[in-house]
């Protein structure tokens, strides 16, 4: 279970975001009414499973003993409000003498991270009052 407190005063649109060990800031580009003084909800999202594809396949590399020098991911996230559609598309970049068969092995334990769980099984959210 993991729980982020989200703070927001009078300052528009920044946010404060703490789990109790960690703080960081999230705000609104200026293109929308904050300062972009911080990642924007969508990029937090992006980030969530961007750095979780990237940690997943390195411990799955360690693991093996592999030789991966680098995994690079980038994830883009698209919403078409017509037709109330979010598209999110992510590459995976490895760096290193890997053959074939470990590119394969590792783009697929890609899609086996917890976020990408998250975001591709049944999902919940619940709002209540605090």
């Amino acid at each position: 279970m993991y729980t982020v407190t989200a703070a927001t005063n009078q300052e528009h649109y920044y946010t404060t975001l703490t789990t109790g060990t960690n703080t960081m800031t999230a705000d609104e580009p200026p293109t929308t009414g904050g300062k972009g003084r911080g990642f924007s909800p969508g990029e937090l999202l992006a980030s969530a499973l961007a750095s979780c594809v990237s940690i997943t396949v390195r411990m799955y590399a360690d693991k093996k003993e592999w030789p991966l020098e680098q995994i690079e991911v980038v994830v883009t996230i698209e919403r078409d409000e017509l037709r109330d559609e979010t598209r999110i598309i992510k590459k995976v970049n490895l760096a290193g003498p890997l053959n074939e068969e470990q590119k394969e092995r590792l783009l697929l334990i890609a899609d086996k991270c917890p976020v990408h769980k998250y975001l591709t099984h049944p999902l919940t959210i619940t709002t209540v009052a605090g």
